[in-house]
Protein backbone atom coordinates (compact mmCIF):
# COMPACT_ATOMS: atom_id res chain seq x y z
CA UNK A 1 0.00 0.00 0.00
CA UNK A 2 1.92 3.35 -1.16
CA UNK A 3 2.42 5.36 1.80
CA UNK A 4 0.64 9.09 2.32
CA UNK A 5 2.38 12.41 1.35
CA UNK A 6 1.63 14.41 5.24
CA UNK A 7 1.10 18.12 4.18
CA UNK A 8 1.43 20.41 6.95
CA UNK A 9 -0.44 23.99 7.02
CA UNK A 10 -2.99 21.98 4.75
CA UNK A 11 -6.01 24.38 5.37
CA UNK A 12 -3.78 27.63 4.44
CA UNK A 13 -4.13 29.00 0.76
CA UNK A 14 -1.16 26.98 -0.68
CA UNK A 15 -1.57 23.96 1.80
CA UNK A 16 -5.13 23.07 0.99
CA UNK A 17 -4.09 23.46 -2.98
CA UNK A 18 -1.69 20.56 -2.20
CA UNK A 19 -4.02 18.51 -0.70
CA UNK A 20 -6.32 19.18 -3.73
CA UNK A 21 -3.73 18.13 -6.01
CA UNK A 22 -2.76 15.20 -4.35
CA UNK A 23 -6.89 14.21 -4.31
CA UNK A 24 -7.54 15.19 -8.06
CA UNK A 25 -5.06 12.49 -8.96
CA UNK A 26 -6.32 9.76 -6.52
CA UNK A 27 -2.88 9.80 -4.46
CA UNK A 28 -2.70 9.12 -0.32
CA UNK A 29 -2.40 12.27 1.18
CA UNK A 30 -2.71 13.25 4.59
CA UNK A 31 -3.23 16.47 5.90
CA UNK A 32 -1.86 17.86 9.77
CA UNK A 33 -5.05 20.23 10.98
CA UNK A 34 -5.38 21.74 14.39
CA UNK A 35 -8.49 21.52 16.83
CA UNK A 36 -8.48 25.41 16.57
CA UNK A 37 -8.83 24.93 12.51
CA UNK A 38 -11.55 26.52 10.62
CA UNK A 39 -14.39 24.32 10.13
CA UNK A 40 -15.28 25.07 6.76
CA UNK A 41 -12.14 24.35 5.51
CA UNK A 42 -11.47 20.87 7.46
CA UNK A 43 -14.74 19.81 5.75
CA UNK A 44 -13.62 20.58 2.63
CA UNK A 45 -10.34 18.53 2.90
CA UNK A 46 -12.63 15.72 4.53
CA UNK A 47 -14.83 16.22 1.35
CA UNK A 48 -12.40 15.46 -0.54
CA UNK A 49 -10.96 12.43 0.76
CA UNK A 50 -7.72 13.78 2.39
CA UNK A 51 -6.72 11.72 5.45
CA UNK A 52 -6.89 14.34 8.67
CA UNK A 53 -4.75 13.92 11.88
CA UNK A 54 -4.78 16.33 14.83
CA UNK A 55 -1.89 18.20 15.49
CA UNK A 56 0.04 21.38 16.01
CA UNK A 57 3.70 22.65 15.32
CA UNK A 58 4.16 23.50 19.25
CA UNK A 59 3.68 19.73 19.97
CA UNK A 60 6.20 17.25 19.21
CA UNK A 61 4.17 14.58 20.23
CA UNK A 62 1.38 14.76 17.43
CA UNK A 63 4.61 15.73 14.81
CA UNK A 64 5.49 12.30 15.38
CA UNK A 65 1.97 10.90 15.37
CA UNK A 66 1.50 12.99 12.14
CA UNK A 67 4.61 11.66 10.65
CA UNK A 68 4.38 7.77 11.35
CA UNK A 69 3.96 5.91 8.23
CA UNK A 70 4.62 8.63 5.85
CA UNK A 71 6.38 8.68 3.21
CA UNK A 72 6.95 12.40 1.78
CA UNK A 73 6.32 15.85 4.41
CA UNK A 74 5.51 19.10 2.45
CA UNK A 75 5.38 21.83 4.91
CA UNK A 76 3.78 24.80 4.05
CA UNK A 77 2.99 26.46 7.53
CA UNK A 78 3.41 29.63 8.65
CA UNK A 79 2.32 32.21 11.70
CA UNK A 80 2.40 34.92 9.26
CA UNK A 81 -1.51 34.84 8.33
CA UNK A 82 -2.48 32.96 11.98
CA UNK A 83 -4.53 34.85 14.35
CA UNK A 84 -3.98 31.28 16.76
CA UNK A 85 -2.38 31.85 20.54
CA UNK A 86 0.89 31.05 20.88
CA UNK A 87 1.80 31.30 17.50
CA UNK A 88 4.73 33.84 16.03
CA UNK A 89 7.97 33.60 13.97
CA UNK A 90 9.80 32.17 16.83
CA UNK A 91 7.02 29.19 17.96
CA UNK A 92 6.23 28.34 14.23
CA UNK A 93 8.26 29.21 11.83
CA UNK A 94 11.27 27.99 13.45
CA UNK A 95 10.97 26.04 16.08
CA UNK A 96 7.85 24.14 14.85
CA UNK A 97 9.53 23.46 11.32
CA UNK A 98 12.38 21.84 13.51
CA UNK A 99 10.37 20.41 15.53
CA UNK A 100 9.04 18.74 12.50
CA UNK A 101 12.15 17.93 10.37
CA UNK A 102 13.56 15.78 13.50
CA UNK A 103 10.08 13.53 14.01
CA UNK A 104 10.25 12.98 10.48
CA UNK A 105 13.53 12.05 10.41
CA UNK A 106 13.10 9.67 13.41
CA UNK A 107 10.01 8.63 11.71
CA UNK A 108 11.88 7.34 8.43
CA UNK A 109 10.35 10.21 5.79
CA UNK A 110 11.68 9.37 2.58
CA UNK A 111 11.80 13.34 1.12
CA UNK A 112 10.74 17.00 3.25
CA UNK A 113 9.35 19.58 0.79
CA UNK A 114 9.72 22.86 2.79
CA UNK A 115 8.32 25.89 0.57
CA UNK A 116 10.90 29.21 1.85
CA UNK A 117 10.48 32.34 -0.40
CA UNK A 118 13.06 33.70 -2.52
CA UNK A 119 15.96 36.01 -0.89
CA UNK A 120 15.05 39.47 0.52
CA UNK A 121 17.08 42.18 1.55
CA UNK A 122 17.49 43.36 5.20
CA UNK A 123 17.73 41.63 8.03
CA UNK A 124 14.04 40.36 8.75
CA UNK A 125 12.93 37.72 11.30
CA UNK A 126 10.83 36.03 9.14
CA UNK A 127 13.99 35.31 6.48
CA UNK A 128 16.18 34.38 9.53
CA UNK A 129 13.72 31.28 10.83
CA UNK A 130 13.20 30.23 6.73
CA UNK A 131 17.12 29.66 6.29
CA UNK A 132 17.89 28.44 9.84
CA UNK A 133 14.73 26.15 8.82
CA UNK A 134 16.75 25.42 5.50
CA UNK A 135 20.14 24.85 6.86
CA UNK A 136 18.89 22.12 9.74
CA UNK A 137 16.79 20.41 6.49
CA UNK A 138 19.99 19.99 4.43
CA UNK A 139 21.86 18.62 7.38
CA UNK A 140 18.98 16.08 7.95
CA UNK A 141 20.13 13.60 6.18
CA UNK A 142 16.64 13.29 4.55
CA UNK A 143 15.94 14.03 0.69
CA UNK A 144 14.85 17.19 0.53
CA UNK A 145 13.62 20.23 -1.97
CA UNK A 146 13.45 23.94 -0.81
CA UNK A 147 11.02 25.83 -2.70
CA UNK A 148 11.60 29.88 -2.71
CA UNK A 149 8.83 31.31 -4.14
CA UNK A 150 8.21 34.57 -4.57
CA UNK A 151 5.54 36.87 -4.73
CA UNK A 152 1.63 34.88 -5.04
CA UNK A 153 -0.04 36.67 -6.98
CA UNK A 154 -3.39 36.12 -5.16
CA UNK A 155 -1.92 37.91 -1.81
CA UNK A 156 -0.22 40.74 -3.07
CA UNK A 157 -2.93 41.52 -5.59
CA UNK A 158 -5.48 41.47 -3.68
CA UNK A 159 -7.85 43.97 -1.95
CA UNK A 160 -6.20 43.02 1.56
CA UNK A 161 -2.91 44.59 0.24
CA UNK A 162 -4.97 47.68 -1.78
CA UNK A 163 -4.86 46.08 -4.89
CA UNK A 164 -8.64 46.57 -6.03
CA UNK A 165 -9.26 45.08 -9.77
CA UNK A 166 -12.76 45.64 -9.22
CA UNK A 167 -12.96 48.85 -8.05
CA UNK A 168 -9.74 49.70 -10.20
CA UNK A 169 -7.72 50.75 -7.46
CA UNK A 170 -3.72 49.59 -6.74
CA UNK A 171 -1.90 50.96 -3.80
CA UNK A 172 1.73 50.92 -5.12
CA UNK A 173 5.13 50.36 -3.01
CA UNK A 174 7.42 52.56 -3.67
CA UNK A 175 7.87 53.94 -7.14
CA UNK A 176 6.22 50.59 -8.80
CA UNK A 177 9.10 50.03 -11.11
CA UNK A 178 10.84 47.68 -9.79
CA UNK A 179 10.54 44.35 -11.66
CA UNK A 180 9.14 41.37 -9.88
CA UNK A 181 9.00 37.51 -10.69
CA UNK A 182 5.30 37.11 -9.50
CA UNK A 183 4.13 33.26 -8.91
CA UNK A 184 0.66 31.89 -8.68
CA UNK A 185 -0.40 29.50 -5.10
CA UNK A 186 -1.60 27.18 -7.56
CA UNK A 187 1.64 26.77 -9.22
CA UNK A 188 3.81 26.94 -6.41
CA UNK A 189 1.64 23.67 -5.39
CA UNK A 190 2.61 22.49 -8.49
CA UNK A 191 5.95 22.50 -8.12
CA UNK A 192 5.72 21.20 -4.50
CA UNK A 193 3.98 18.35 -5.76
CA UNK A 194 6.57 17.44 -8.89
CA UNK A 195 9.28 17.95 -6.45
CA UNK A 196 8.36 14.44 -5.08
CA UNK A 197 8.12 13.05 -9.04
CA UNK A 198 11.55 14.43 -10.30
CA UNK A 199 14.87 12.96 -9.06
CA UNK A 200 16.03 16.39 -10.70
CA UNK A 201 14.18 18.43 -7.21
CA UNK A 202 15.97 16.38 -4.84
CA UNK A 203 18.66 17.43 -2.39
CA UNK A 204 17.81 21.33 -4.54
CA UNK A 205 17.31 24.65 -3.44
CA UNK A 206 14.46 25.83 -6.40
CA UNK A 207 13.32 29.51 -6.70
CA UNK A 208 10.08 29.88 -7.91
CA UNK A 209 8.25 32.80 -10.16
CA UNK A 210 7.44 33.54 -13.76
CA UNK A 211 9.53 33.58 -16.62
CA UNK A 212 8.79 37.34 -16.96
CA UNK A 213 9.65 39.94 -14.60
CA UNK A 214 6.91 42.94 -14.40
CA UNK A 215 6.83 46.07 -12.37
CA UNK A 216 3.98 47.11 -10.23
CA UNK A 217 3.07 49.25 -13.23
CA UNK A 218 3.30 46.91 -15.31
CA UNK A 219 0.79 44.38 -13.66
CA UNK A 220 -2.00 47.19 -13.46
CA UNK A 221 -1.18 48.04 -17.53
CA UNK A 222 -2.36 44.09 -17.63
CA UNK A 223 -5.38 44.72 -14.99
CA UNK A 224 -6.53 47.55 -17.26
CA UNK A 225 -6.53 46.20 -20.61
CA UNK A 226 -8.39 43.35 -19.35
CA UNK A 227 -10.76 45.73 -17.24
CA UNK A 228 -10.46 48.71 -19.65
CA UNK A 229 -10.64 50.66 -17.10
CA UNK A 230 -7.86 53.05 -16.04
CA UNK A 231 -6.55 52.46 -12.20
CA UNK A 232 -6.03 54.99 -9.63
CA UNK A 233 -2.60 54.57 -8.09
CA UNK A 234 -2.18 55.22 -4.78
CA UNK A 235 1.74 55.71 -4.14
CA UNK A 236 3.34 54.64 -0.78
CA UNK A 237 6.80 56.45 -1.07
CA UNK A 238 10.35 54.21 -0.04
CA UNK A 239 11.17 56.84 2.17
CA UNK A 240 7.16 55.80 4.15
CA UNK A 241 8.17 51.71 4.07
CA UNK A 242 11.49 52.16 5.47
CA UNK A 243 10.32 54.43 8.33
CA UNK A 244 7.66 51.77 9.07
CA UNK A 245 10.43 48.98 8.90
CA UNK A 246 12.41 51.42 11.55
CA UNK A 247 9.61 51.74 13.36
CA UNK A 248 8.16 47.93 13.93
CA UNK A 249 8.16 46.54 17.24
CA UNK A 250 7.84 43.29 16.88
CA UNK A 251 9.12 40.60 14.53
CA UNK A 252 5.99 39.38 12.99
CA UNK A 253 5.52 43.74 12.15
CA UNK A 254 9.29 43.67 11.16
CA UNK A 255 8.65 41.14 9.00
CA UNK A 256 5.67 42.47 7.13
CA UNK A 257 6.98 45.67 6.78
CA UNK A 258 10.09 44.66 5.15
CA UNK A 259 8.36 42.37 2.35
CA UNK A 260 6.31 45.42 1.55
CA UNK A 261 9.74 47.51 1.41
CA UNK A 262 11.28 44.85 -0.86
CA UNK A 263 8.02 44.77 -3.57
CA UNK A 264 9.06 48.25 -3.76
CA UNK A 265 13.02 47.18 -4.63
CA UNK A 266 12.02 44.18 -6.44
CA UNK A 267 13.64 40.72 -6.82
CA UNK A 268 16.31 39.43 -8.83
CA UNK A 269 15.91 35.38 -9.25
CA UNK A 270 16.36 33.04 -12.20
CA UNK A 271 13.37 31.31 -12.08
CA UNK A 272 14.92 28.68 -15.10
CA UNK A 273 16.47 26.17 -12.74
CA UNK A 274 13.83 25.00 -11.16
CA UNK A 275 11.75 24.90 -14.20
CA UNK A 276 14.42 22.22 -15.58
CA UNK A 277 13.84 20.37 -12.73
CA UNK A 278 10.38 20.04 -12.44
CA UNK A 279 8.95 20.75 -16.36
CA UNK A 280 6.52 23.43 -15.33
CA UNK A 281 5.68 26.73 -16.99
CA UNK A 282 4.32 29.28 -14.02
CA UNK A 283 0.90 31.16 -15.53
CA UNK A 284 1.55 34.51 -16.99
CA UNK A 285 0.52 38.08 -14.76
CA UNK A 286 -1.79 38.53 -17.93
CA UNK A 287 -3.42 35.11 -17.52
CA UNK A 288 -4.21 35.62 -13.71
CA UNK A 289 -5.74 39.34 -14.78
CA UNK A 290 -8.06 37.76 -17.46
CA UNK A 291 -9.63 35.03 -14.96
CA UNK A 292 -9.68 37.72 -12.36
CA UNK A 293 -11.76 40.02 -14.47
CA UNK A 294 -13.63 37.05 -16.45
CA UNK A 295 -14.64 35.92 -13.38
CA UNK A 296 -15.95 38.98 -12.06
CA UNK A 297 -17.45 39.86 -15.23
CA UNK A 298 -19.03 36.45 -14.90
CA UNK A 299 -20.71 37.41 -11.32
CA UNK A 300 -22.14 40.84 -12.79
CA UNK A 301 -23.91 38.70 -15.40
CA UNK A 302 -25.38 36.37 -13.05
CA UNK A 303 -23.45 33.54 -14.53
CA UNK A 304 -22.18 32.00 -11.59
Amino acid sequence: MERPTTVVGATGLLGSEICRLFSSRSQPVRALIRPTSTPARVAQLEWSGVELVQGDLKDRASLDAACAGTQAIISTASSTLSRQPGDSIQTVDLEGQLSLIEAARKAGVEHFVFISFAPLQGDLPLQDAKRSVEQQLIRSGMSFTILRPTYFMEVWLSLSLGFDPIQARARIYGSGQAPLHWISVEDVARFAVGALENPRARDAILELGGEDALSQLDVIHEFEEQGGRRFERVYVSEHELRAQLAAATDPLQRSFAGLMLNVALGDQIDPRPAMEAIPIRPRTVRDYARQVMTHHQERGLGLE
